[in-house]
């Protein structure tokens, strides 16, 4: 019997900037998803060597082992203030954080909004997914409104705890933001755009800018209780209206020389 050669095409593999090991992520987690979109960026643009990351507390807390870019821990909340020192002590390198929305948008929030206020040449990566992951699935600041979850199992109630926190909005309000828009990984399309999003949070910080922040909106099916194919299900019915995707603020020279990356 004659010998049959197979044609294989290769249709997947890791990026370079990413560790070849597996993460602690649960599963239909889309944190994976966003890390893989950062390493592909960073790839693309050639950058890894001369990438900084910031890793936050969080169910990303042991994102430097899953990276093969170099990484500083910051306290919980304090990633800006961490990549501010770490972007003007080294100011060729690219310095990103990558930040859920407790460290991000409570313990963190002073943070952030004074990074921005300062127009620090760092770019962001905020992922909200609703809930606190790491800690068991308490209610979060963008926890939307009678979501029930582990502190608060009769659902979110505004009068007792507040409106859902929109952190994009806030911040393009913030003169010195220069990119702030909001992207979604509950499938292919928004994936792809959201993956154009980061790639011109980078470039933006290339530009100098000032700062740059990509939201991404990500499931938790463990903490949501529901499987992974509902909780993207839940991403598009029921945190889109309340968290609408868009471009809130894009300063005039990205415009301009965006269509070349």
């Amino acid at each position: 019997m004659e010998k049959t050669e197979m044609i294989e095409s290769l249709i997947y593999t890791k990026p370079r900037s990413l560790q070849p090991i597996g993460t602690h992520y649960c599963p239909g987690c889309t944190h994976g998803i966003a890390h893989r979109l950062v390493a592909e960026v960073i790839d693309e643009m050639g950058i890894r060597e001369q990438t900084i990351g910031v890793a936050p507390v969080g169910c990303a807390v042991f994102i430097y082992n899953y990276f093969d870019v170099d990484f500083a821990e910051a306290s919980h909340g304090r990633a800006p203030a961490m990549a501010t020192g770490i972007k003007r002590a080294n100011p060729d390198k690219f310095v990103f954080t990558y930040q859920g929305d407790g460290d991000l948008a409570s313990i963190g929030a002073a943070e952030i909004l004074h990074a921005a206020n300062r127009g620090e040449k760092i770019s962001v990566i905020f992922i909200n997914n609703g809930i606190y992951g790491m800690t068991g699935g308490q209610m979060a600041p963008t926890t939307i409104e009678g979501w029930k979850t582990t502190s608060s199992p009769m659902g979110r109630n505004v009068e007792l705890h507040g409106y859902p926190i929109r952190m994009s909005e806030i911040l393009a309000q913030i003169e010195g933001s220069a990119y702030i828009v909001r992207r979604s990984l509950h499938n292919v399309a928004n994936i792809r755009r959201a993956k154009k999003a980061i790639r011109t949070a980078f470039e933006v910080q290339r530009m100098g800018l000032g700062l740059a922040m990509v939201e991404l909106l990500s499931s938790c099916p463990t903490n949501w209780k529901i499987s992974p194919d509902e909780a993207l299900k839940v991403i598009e019915e029921k945190m889109l209206p309340v968290y609408p995707l868009g471009d809130f603020k894009v300063d005039p020279a990205i415009q301009k020389h965006g269509k070349g990356w």
